[in-house]
């Protein structure tokens, strides 16, 4: 356990901010299984809504330091090919 009041202030830091990244990662993987739950129902006004949702989470992670800019662009152009491939459906 920290015994300075130094390391005692960075031990609750570190708690607030793992609660916080738990939080917000959380809530990613909960966008993204949303999405592929509406994929697999192959609905297409819920895909199109759900990949929006998705989007918008996604760009919050990146803005809160959960995923890299790189990893979230990624995601969302993986996601947009497979949304538009049950598009042409």
């Amino acid at each position: 356990m920290a015994n300075h009041f130094s390391a005692l202030k960075r031990a609750r830091q570190t708690e607030l901010r793992t609660t916080r990244n738990r939080a917000n990662k959380s809530r990613l993987r909960g966008a993204l299984r949303s999405l592929r739950q509406a994929m697999a129902k192959s609905d297409k006004e819920a895909v199109q809504s759900a990949y929006r949702a998705t989007v918008s989470v996604v760009d919050k992670a990146v803005q809160k330091g959960v995923v890299h800019k790189n990893t979230a662009s990624r995601y969302k152009a993986r996601l947009n090919a497979r949304v538009k491939a049950i598009g042409a459906k």
